[in-house]
């Protein structure tokens, strides 16, 4: 089996998808994209492909070690991303021609479903608790939010006391027993975190999400120690060199790695088990399309430490399509009593609308991420 050709569309809302195909016909899906630069990911991925066309598909460790250190200059989000998605269409290729989920060939299911969690936003308490309620009345059993807006290195303490609003109104509306995970996504500076972080103490949260800027991890042994709350990050981490750092320092609980950001399927697996020998908790970042959340179930099937997948489904990003939107099997995402089933069919186990995708690629897109200003003109984190 040889590869014959890679072509990418970018298609609605903020997604990319990687065709890869073979001269026995079978073909396999990937998703590379950075949320913002997905054009720049689909550059990558057609320089990559020149090292691809006529190897064979079910190489996939080498081919992975080739497109990684085949380049002097190597990692970062458009790089690991290209190859994320070109490694999770290998997969899908590899378990399509031996007819068995990807998981299979892993080594096997150590479960059937995991639990899933739902983003929650709203500009005011009551929004945000309505929200929740109605996560929960979908069967969901946790939710994320936003922590906060812009905030400045020090700030006033009515923003702080407009997160605990919010996430006091969450937790009176869904109960003792729902997982609340906050995330300062990266908004937050240290000396803030430090107060945040104190303040959300009896809240009992689930997780604190990227409560400093990964960049930043060094405040870690600083931020942790304030509260008992478990904290996660990872989704601006691309590879297993970025994570051990992380896992050394000891003050992470929870890893979030994104099989479409960090080098795929492949490298996510690996990160994963270097997280388990820390006893660390995995929970697979994923607000992307279906190629990409059916790449973190596969993931799921096989790592011990996973415990809850995050997805994309009625997310506010997906304003013009939907995660279901472009397959045609969507019972493959079975949503059950706040769990998703493992998809079981062979390869990621979905089948992508082949002819909708080419059709919203018509269309395509040109997503960015808002850029926000402090009060006084500087520029705030998103």
């Amino acid at each position: 089996m040889k590869i014959t050709k890679l072509t990418t569309y970018i298609v609605p809302p903020r997604w990319c998808f990687l065709k890869i195909e073979t001269d026995e016909g079978i073909t396999g899906w990937g998703e590379p994209v950075v949320e913002g630069r997905a054009h720049s990911v689909a550059a990558a991925v057609e320089e990559l492909a020149d090292y691809l066309i006529g190897k064979d598909p079910r190489n996939i460790e080498d081919h992975w070690t080739v497109l990684y250190r085949g380049g002097f200059y190597r990692g970062g989000a458009v790089h690991m991303s290209a190859l994320a998605g070109i490694d999770q269409a290998l997969w899908d290729i590899k378990g399509k021609a031996l007819d068995v989920p990807v998981a299979q060939l892993l080594g096997g299911n150590v479960r059937d479903s995991i639990r899933v969690y739902s983003w929650i936003g709203g500009d005011r308490p009551a929004d945000t608790a309505a929200a929740a309620k109605a996560a929960v009345g979908r069967g969901f059993t946790a939710v994320k939010m936003n922590g906060t807006e812009e905030m400045q290195y020090i700030d006033s303490y009515d923003k702080v006391e407009k997160c605990l609003a919010n996430v006091a109104a969450v937790r009176e509306a869904v109960g003792p027993n729902v997982g609340i995970g906050v995330d300062f996504h990266g908004r937050v500076h240290k000396p803030m975190a430090k107060v945040l972080i104190k303040e959300l103490e009896p809240y009992k949260l689930m997780f604190i999400e990227e409560p400093v800027l990964s960049e930043h991890y060094e405040a870690l042994k600083e931020l942790a120690p304030l509260s008992s709350t478990p904290i996660a990050l990872g989704e601006r981490l691309y590879s297993r060199w970025d994570f051990k750092h992380i896992l050394a320092q000891g003050y992470v609980d929870i890893v979030q790695p994104d099989a479409s950001h960090a080098g795929g399927i492949t490298e996510c697996r690996k990160i994963a088990s270097m997280a388990e020998a820390y006893d660390v908790g995995l929970a697979l970042h994923c607000p992307l399309g279906p190629i990409a959340l059916a790449a973190c179930l596969q993931l799921d099937a096989v790592c011990y430490n996973a415990f809850i997948q995050e997805q994309s489904l009625g997310i506010h990003y997906n304003s013009s399509n939907d995660l279901l939107d472009y397959v045609t099997n969507r019972d493959a995402f079975a949503y059950e009593d706040g769990y998703v089933r493992i998809p079981s069919g062979p390869g990621l186990g979905i089948e992508v609308n082949e002819e909708y995708v080419r059709e919203r690629a018509a269309i395509g897109h040109r997503w960015r991420n808002p850029v926000w200003r402090h009060a006084d003109g500087s520029f705030a984190e998103w």
